[in-house]
């Protein structure tokens, strides 16, 4: 990890978002000794409500026993196959078996969409997650997470796109809280133009984020793009100051 970089950007950050939260970051590797593990999960439990304590500083390692949802498993990689009743789940249910969460009409429609889904390699055991401040020469981050209000996506989704000619700088699939922040950014990662994924909009997830929260994820080297974009960009004019003071005035609100 490039300590200029994360130096470089925590001061711009603190300029241009004003006591906005610093992202989180999540390397894939089979090393566990960078951080403390997260408790093993017996019962269903959202990986994002953990997250919580990476927001404010806590580095946690996760592995396959630290995540508490098949959705979960599904997503981080952990598991190829879903299970046999997901498809009723994630729509109308089925007597006696499942209830359904219907986020889609009907189990064909569940079906159609796991046909586009891509299975990932696993490159390693453990996820680390670290707050963007923690990170230390030895770190290599997969993924660029923010946790962000309007204001402040406002900053990135415009950033996402300013060197972009394409309209889809910045994508929104359907998926699970975790897919947003984990799995479509890690496709993203594979990508010679990688782009950012907004995301949280999964309401099984909602409960474990502020009402007004949304996050923001994007692969690392992209990430790292956008920092060096960030002191030529729409950033230094009159028109960010004026959004800028609302980003300072919310934030002071927000901590009475």
């Amino acid at each position: 990890m490039d300590i200029t970089l994360r130096d470089r950007f925590i001061d711009r950050w603190q300029n241009v978002c004003p006591g906005a939260e610093l992202p989180i970051t999540f390397e894939i590797s089979d090393d566990s000794s960078a951080a403390e593990r997260a408790k093993p999960k017996k019962d269903w439990h959202c990986i994002i409500c953990d997250l919580a304590r990476v927001r404010h500083g806590k580095s946690l390692v996760f592995d396959r026993s630290s995540v508490g949802c098949s959705g979960g498993l599904f997503y981080l990689g952990y598991d190829t196959h879903r299970n046999e009743h997901f498809r009723y789940f994630l729509s109308t249910g089925k007597t006696g078996v499942v209830e359904g969460e219907r986020y889609k009409k009907s189990p064909e429609i569940v079906d159609e969409s796991d046909a586009h889904h891509k299975t990932l390699p696993l490159p390693g055991k453990y996820y680390t997650f670290k707050r963007w401040d923690a990170l230390t020469e030895a770190d290599n981050p997969n993924v660029v997470i923010f946790f962000a209000r309007p204001e402040v996506l406002s900053c990135l989704f415009t950033l996402a796109n300013f060197d972009q000619a394409e309209p889809d700088g910045v994508i929104a699939p359907f998926g699970s809280g975790c897919s947003s922040i984990i799995h479509y950014p890690r496709l993203e990662e594979k990508s010679a133009h990688p782009r950012a994924v907004l995301g949280m909009f999964d309401p099984s997830a909602r409960p474990c984020v502020p009402l007004d929260v949304l996050t923001f994820a994007l692969p690392m080297k992209r990430f790292a793009t956008l920092v060096g974009n960030m002191d030529e960009s729409f950033l230094v004019t009159p028109t960010w100051n004026a959004v800028k003071g609302k980003i300072k005035e919310s934030t002071a609100l927000h901590s009475r």
